[in-house]
């Protein structure tokens, strides 16, 4: 039988991971993810502060993937937060790389964290946050990879668009990230919901 709070600290451990992997992609200043940088072309072109582009951006996403019928949970609610404190408690913690090979290895164990950690949040099936709730929404359970990459690269070149920067480090999560959270979700599923067929990254919340 399945511990009643299992998945709750799953989802809040996941979160964690998440958000450290967020501050070392970050720290790493070789290129953030698609959605970072479609929010802050917006924020740029509109002269808009980042956290309200952030946040509508979000709302949206959560608001499109509902109407396809995933609907938001717990973690859409936990998620933002947790990530966002655990990003800055990384940045504070880990300095810039000194050489360029420094940074390209934070670069790939960054993206290694993110993967974990969306694949461990997503996996305990409370919700899940706004860029995977739409990734679910568009595709089958099996496409869920190439459809969080399609997105990330679609928000990317919004991004490019508006002024935004990419980098190595957004090639990187967007060919890498969503094939590899696909991958680890079953294995990050508790065993009981395992046995019950769950631990497809779709329909989640």
């Amino acid at each position: 039988m399945e511990h009643p709070l299992r998945r709750p600290v799953q989802l809040l451990a996941g979160c964690l991971v998440l958000g450290a992997g967020v501050g070392l992609l970050l720290r790493a200043q070789l290129g953030s993810d698609g959605y970072s940088l479609a929010t802050f072309g917006l924020s740029r072109r509109t002269g808009l502060p980042f956290g309200l582009v952030n946040a509508v951006v979000g709302l949206t996403m959560v608001a499109a993937a509902a109407a396809r019928g995933v609907r938001p949970g717990v973690g859409t609610l936990i998620q933002p937060v947790v990530v966002g404190y655990a990003a800055q408690l990384t940045l504070a913690a880990v300095p810039v790389p000194a050489t360029l090979l420094a940074r390209g290895a934070l670069l790939l164990g960054a993206v290694a964290v993110l993967a974990v950690g969306v694949a461990a949040y997503l996996a305990a099936e409370l919700g899940s946050g706004s860029l995977e709730a739409l990734a679910m929404a568009l595709a089958s359970p099996r496409r869920f990879g190439l459809a969080y990459s399609c997105l990330q690269l679609a928000l990317a070149g919004i991004g490019w668009a508006l002024g935004a920067a990419p980098g190595i480090g957004t090639l990187v999560v967007v060919g890498g990230l969503g094939p590899a959270v696909a991958r680890l979700v079953p294995m990050l599923t508790p065993p009981g919901r395992r046995a019950q067929g769950a631990g497809t990254p779709v329909g989640l919340g």
